[in-house]
C-alpha cells in the first residue's frame, strides 16, 4: 500500500502495521523518518479486515478484536487507522460493546533514518535509540533527526522500548482517537505540491457504458497530482516525478512524455515542465550543446542502455509544438522557442552530413525509436519555426524527407510474414530484427495544424504490417502490449523491456493505431489495459507481467514497478482521449474529432477536459459518432 503526496511517502503491507521490513515506513524527500509503527489494543494486534486506498496519498485500514469478557464470537471493537503520506496517522477505537471498556492502546515506534537508495540496496543499519521529547519520541543520526508527536499526549512514553501508551475508558458505543505526526526536525510539516497548489489539471471525468473508464480517469488525475514537484528555484513551475517508490525525483524524458500525454487536462503542466527543463539545457560549444541531460536506461536484452537525454532533447520541441495546438498561449510558446531551437540545432549538428541520428557515445547501434523521435521533432519543430517566422524550417523538412526515404529501405526486414521494422542497425550495417514495444513510436507521428497527423517514417503498406504485428498474440498479451514479442529470443514476461507490459507503450500504440485507422488492434489493446486497470484498482503501475490473459486470470504485478507512475497515469488520459479522436488546433480556433468508429468502450463521455484554455466535453455514441457538449467560445468543429 503506497501513499504518495510528494515529497511525502508512506509504504506498508495491506495489514497496516509498519514492522520495519523492506521499504515499510514514512518518508520525506527520500529519507525514511519512521520504519516501525505497531499498534496493539488490549495487548493484541487487531485483525485487519480491510485496506483501501482513499486517494493516492491516503489509505484506510480497518481492524477488529474482541475485548469484552465472555465467549461471543463477534468482535466488539473496531480499530481504524487512517494513514496519510504527509506523515500523519489517526488511530480510532470504536466500541460496540454493551458495557464500558477499559482499553490500553500501545504504539511501538522505531526508525533507522536511512535514505531510500540505501534501503533498496539492503544495506541499512539497525534502529536508532530514541529519546522522549514533548508528547512523543525523537531519533537522530549524523545527517538527520526526526520525531513523532501524539495528540492527546501518551500516558506513558518509554524511550528504551520506543513505546507510547494510553489508557482509554470507552462507554458503551464510545470512541477514542490518537493522532500521530511524523516530522523531520527543522523541516516543518509536509506540504504536498498537489494539495497546496492550484491544480494544473482540469477536473476531468468520464461517464458511459464502461465503468472502468471513469475509475481510470479519476485515479489517473489523482496520481498525477500526487506526483507533482516544484522547481526549487522557480516554485511556480510544476513537473512530475517519475513514480513511487523508486523514482520520486525528476526524470526529464518521463516528465516530458507524461506532460505530453496529459495535455487534454490543460497546458499548465507542460509549460512548467518545459521551463524547468529549459534551465537544465547544456550550453557551450561542445557536441552536447543544446541537449537536455538525462541518465542512461536499460533497453532490453538485445541493445545496450539508451540515452534518455537524447529522448528528452527530441521531446522538448515536440511537446512545445503540441502544447501550442492544445492551447498554450503564443507568448509562453515564444518564450520557450529559443530552447527548442537549440534542441533542433543539436539534432542537425549531431546528424551532420549523415542521415540517421546516433545516440552518444557515437559508434553504437542506430535505434529505430530514436529515428522516430527525431523525425517527429524535425517536423513539429519546423512547424513551430514557421509559425513564428524563425529560420531553419526548410532544412529540417528536407532532412526529415531524406530520413523517411532512407528509413523505409534501410530499416525494413523482409520475411515470409510480410516483414517488420528493425529495432536497430548495428555499426556494421547489420539489422537487429527483434520485434519489441519500441516500434510503437513509429506510429506516434505528432500533431500538425488542422487536426492532421504528421507523416510517419513508414509507408502505408509498412504501417499496415506493423499494425498487424502489434495486434498478434505474440505482442498483445490481452492485458496490453508486451515490451518484446513472446516468440523472440530473450523474452521474459517480467523483463523491463524484454516482455513486461509497459503501459506507456500500450497507450502510444492505441493512439497511433487509432489515428492510422486500425481500430480492431487499437480497441483490443485499449480494452486489455482497462481490464488490467480494474484489477489494479484503477491505479496502473508503470509495467506488469506480460503473461497471456486467460479466462478468470488477473494481471500479475511486477515487483520493481513504480505505482503510482507518472507515465502510467498520463497514459490513462491519452488512451481515453485517443478513442475520442480529439485533435485540437487552438491557434486556428478549431478542433477536429476522429473517434474510433467501432466504439470499443460503448458510449463514453469525456467531460471537463481543456482545449484552447477553456472546458471541453465530448460524447462518443455506441455508433462511434462524436458530439461536442462544451467548448470555448468561437471554437470551430472540423471533421
Amino acid at each position: 500500500m503506497i501513499c504518495v503526496a510528494l515529497p511525502g511517502l508512506a509504504i506498508s503491507t495491506a495489514q497496516g502495521q509498519l514492522n520495519g521490513n523492506g521499504l515499510e515506513g514514512f518518508y520525506r524527500g527520500g529519507r525514511r523518518l519512521l520504519s516501525r509503527c505497531q499498534v496493539r489494543v488490549a495487548g493484541r494486534e487487531p485483525l485487519v479486515v480491510q485496506a483501501r486506498m482513499i486517494t493516492a496519498g491516503r489509505v484506510r485500514f480497518v481492524g477488529t478484536l474482541r475485548a469484552s469478557p465472555g465467549s461471543r464470537p463477534d468482535p466488539d471493537v473496531v480499530v481504524e487507522r487512517m494513514r496519510d503520506a504527509d506523515g500523519t496517522e489517526r488511530i480510532t477505537l470504536r466500541s460496540a460493546a454493551l458495557r464500558p471498556l477499559r482499553l490500553p492502546l500501545e504504539v511501538a515506534l522505531g526508525t533507522d533514518l536511512a535514505d531510500l537508495s540505501t534501503i533498496a540496496s539492503g544495506r541499512t543499519a539497525g534502529e536508532l535509540s530514541a529519546t522522549v521529547r514533548d508528547s512523543g519520541l525523537r531519533w537522530s543520526c549524523d545527517t538527520a533527526s526526526a520525531s513523532v508527536t501524539a495528540d492527546p499526549p501518551p500516558t506513558d512514553a518509554l524511550a528504551s522500548a520506543g513505546l507510547l501508551r494510553w489508557e482509554f475508558d470507552l462507554p458503551a458505543g464510545g470512541t477514542a482517537s490518537v493522532e500521530l505526526r511524523v516530522r523531520q526536525d527543522g523541516a516543518g510539516p509536509v506540504r504536498a505540491v498537489g494539495r497546496t497548489a492550484t491544480s494544473p489539471f482540469a477536473p476531468a471525468y468520464a461517464v458511459g457504458d464502461a465503468s472502468q473508464a471513469g475509475g481510470l480517469l479519476r485515479t489517473s488525475v489523482d496520481d498525477l497530482r500526487a506526483l507533482l514537484l516544484r522547481d526549487p528555484t522557480h516554485p511556480a513551475d510544476l513537473y512530475l516525478a517519475a513514480g513511487a517508490p523508486w523514482r520520486c525525483g525528476p526524470a526529464p524524458a518521463e516528465a516530458l512524455a507524461a506532460a505530453r500525454m496529459a495535455l487534454p487536462l490543460g497546458t499548465r503542466l507542460a509549460a512548467g515542465t518545459l521551463r524547468a527543463l529549459a534551465r537544465t539545457q547544456l550550453k557551450g560549444s561542445g557536441p552536447q550543446s543544446g541537449m537536455i541531460p538525462g541518465p542512461r536506461r536499460d533497453a532490453g536484452p538485445h541493445l545496450p542502455p539508451g540515452c534518455t537525454g537524447t529522448e528528452a532533447t527530441l521531446l522538448f520541441p515536440t511537446l512545445l509544438a503540441e502544447a501550442r495546438r492544445w492551447g498554450l498561449p503564443e507568448r509562453e510558446t515564444e518564450d520557450l522557442l529559443p530552447t527548442a531551437e537549440r534542441c533542433l540545432t543539436w539534432l542537425r549538428t549531431t546528424v551532420g552530413d549523415g542521415t540517421y541520428l546516433s545516440e552518444p557515445p557515437l559508434g553504437g547501434p542506430v535505434r529505430c525509436d530514436t529515428q522516430a523521435h527525431a523525425h517527429r521533432a524535425a517536423l513539429l519543430g519546423a512547424d513551430l519555426l514557421d509559425a513564428f517566422g524563425r529560420p531553419g524550417a526548410a532544412e529540417l523538412l528536407q532532412w526529415a524527407q531524406e530520413l523517411r526515404s532512407a528509413f523505409r529501405e534501410d530499416f525494413w526486414v523482409e520475411d515470409r510474414t510480410g516483414g517488420r521494422p528493425a529495432a536497430a542497425r548495428a555499426p556494421d550495417g547489420r539489422l537487429l530484427p527483434h520485434l519489441g514495444g519500441a516500434a510503437v513510436h513509429l506510429l506516434d507521428t505528432g500533431l500538425l495544424g488542422g487536426g492532421e497527423p504528421a507523416p510517419g517514417l513508414l509507408d502505408k503498406v509498412q504501417t499496415e504490417q506493423l499494425a498487424r504485428l502489434l495486434g498478434c498474440p505474440a505482442m498483445d498479451s490481452g492485458w496490453g502490449l508486451r515490451g518484446l514479442a513472446a516468440k523472440e529470443v530473450g523474452y521474459n514476461p517480467f523483463g523491463h523491456r524484454a516482455g513486461a507490459v509497459r503501459v506507456q507503450e500500450t497507450a502510444v500504440a492505441v493512439a497511433g493505431l487509432a489515428a492510422a485507422g486500425y481500430e480492431k488492434e487499437a480497441g483490443s489493446l485499449a480494452t486489455g489495459v482497462l481490464a488490467a486497470a480494474e484489477a489494479f484498482g484503477h491505479r496502473l503501475p508503470e509495467m506488469y507481467s506480460g503473461e497471456q490473459r486467460k479466462d478468470g486470470s488477473v494481471p500479475v504485478p511486477h515487483p520493481a514497478a513504480c505505482r503510482p507512475s507518472a507515465t502510467a497515469a498520463a497514459s490513462g488520459v491519452l488512451l481515453l482521449t485517443a478513442l475520442a479522436g480529439i485533435r485540437p488546433d487552438a491557434p486556428a480556433r478549431a478542433v477536429t474529432l476522429r473517434p474510433v468508429r467501432s466504439a470499443p468502450l460503448g458510449e463514453i463521455g469525456l467531460m471537463g477536459l481543456r482545449v484552447a484554455g477553456a472546458p471541453f466535453s465530448v460524447r462518443v455514441s455506441r455508433l462511434g459518432l462524436a458530439l461536442v457538449e462544451e467548448a470555448a467560445d468561437g471554437l470551430q468543429l472540423g471533421v
